[in-house]
């Protein structure tokens, strides 16, 4: 039993050590993208650049999450674009660095954005494949992922970089720390195809027929959707904390990380003493709690905001990821996250980034500055409305009949 314990100890300090170095990569590149593209006068791109993630989700998940499911072990999938991404991220660094136009730094945000944005979905995967439990395992094993992006930004902060391109250089050097460490990873075989792969299998479009399901679509679109709204935090809560005269964002910014360390540990207990609809509604209603909170435009309320975030995100989107892992069957799981990943990341934040980008530009007069209540009271109202949609639509397996969702409704 000893040896068991000590094995089983291992394999935690593996995966909780993969989603470390995977997020704080993620994190040292994404939290100060904001001030580095001020601080550089490409702020014209700036709502470009973020969407560029939501682009790259419309192509690269589904792609690399069925070769994940079908030709090829995660584990390599992952070390892949790992490569990729830390020289797509050098190359942007240096053009943004070097004054390149403005249109080629973009294109090169892009190519990063398309390496990196199946990277998370296949992490994700690799960490469930190995997990007993997933109610009651991933939430702490994801709280390491938060602490990384943390570290991230704290690293950012603690360099000086927070408006510097050597957070870049700096998150490329944590995306070849991520590869390096694949190669410590035991292999995630996926299962033997029955034949050969259609076009659509190898694009991955067979996952929307996940969609099917009621209760999938459901959590599907309340994730997208609940995308659209909180797109605004990272790129418009920093300029709004810099008005209101704080310095080192980026740290601050990790306030909203510590709730989330927090409620990932809650998360266990939450998932079995609550069904899982009443935490997804906590969620969405923490989630207007949070914007409520910064439309006050005062320095005491905009941290509680910033620390909701956390609360709201994990209680939404990470109870989706562990619906998606307890409810589709073992064969889909990775193309079940890439998925999640397109209807977030791509649906959702495209409209999110270009959505709230145009909202912002509603409310700023050059005479006056920015109309902060207005700016954060626009997305209030829309994590209000997702919150009765979920209501509405969601029913769960509980008035079905308490039976996992059967592998029949799945595709073959």
């Amino acid at each position: 039993m000893r040896v068991l314990r000590t094995i089983r100890s291992a394999e935690y300090a593996e995966l909780t050590a993969l989603f470390f170095l995977h997020a704080m990569a993620m994190g040292i590149w994404f939290v100060p993208l904001s001030a580095v593209l001020d601080a550089h006068g490409l702020h014209a791109i700036k709502p470009y650049a973020f969407a560029t993630s939501a682009v790259a989700c419309f192509v690269s998940p589904l792609i690399f999450g069925a070769m994940a499911d079908r030709h090829a072990s995660p584990v390599k999938v992952l070390r892949g674009l790992a490569l990729a991404t830390a020289a797509a991220m050098a190359l942007a660094s240096t053009a943004i660095r070097l004054g390149w136009n403005p249109w080629l730094v973009l294109a090169l945000i892009q190519l990063h954005a398309l390496c990196s944005a199946p990277t998370w979905s296949i992490s994700s995967t690799i960490v469930f494949a190995r997990l007993r439990d997933s109610k009651r395992e991933f939430g702490p094993i994801r709280g390491m992922a938060t602490i990384g992006w943390m570290a991230g930004c704290w690293l950012v902060s603690l360099l000086n970089a927070d408006d510097s391109a050597i957070a870049g250089y700096t998150g490329a050097v944590a995306w070849l720390g991520v590869a390096a460490f694949t190669f410590f990873l035991p292999a995630v075989d996926p299962p033997k195809p029955a034949g050969p792969p259609t076009l659509r299998q190898r694009l991955g479009l067979d996952a929307l027929a996940l969609l099917k399901n009621a209760d999938h679509r459901v959590v599907f679109i309340t994730a997208a959707l609940f995308s659209i709204p909180v797109a605004a935090f990272y790129p418009f809560t920093p300029p709004h904390l810099r008005e209101l005269g704080f310095n080192h964002t980026s740290a601050w910014m990790t306030l909203g990380q510590v709730t989330e360390v927090l409620a990932m540990f809650a998360l266990a207990r939450l998932l079995t003493a609550w069904r899982l609809k009443w935490v997804f509604v906590a969620g969405l209603v923490f989630g207007v709690l949070r914007f409520t909170l910064c439309a006050l435009d005062a320095k005491a309320w905009i941290l509680a905001g910033i620390m909701l975030h956390g609360c709201s995100f994990t209680l939404v989107f990470i109870t989706a990821q562990i619906y998606l892992d307890e409810r589709v069957d073992a064969a889909w799981r990775a193309r079940a996250q890439a998925l999640m990943a397109l209807m977030t990341g791509g649906f959702g934040n495209l409209l999110g980034y270009l959505g709230t980008g145009w909202w912002l530009a509603a409310n700023t007069r050059a005479a006056a500055g920015t109309r902060w209540p207005d700016f954060w009271g626009g997305p209030a109202v829309i994590v209000g409305g997702v919150l009765i949609y979920f209501l509405i639509a969601y029913h769960g397996r509980r008035e079905r009949g308490a039976h996992p969702v059967p592998a029949a409704i799945v595709p073959p």
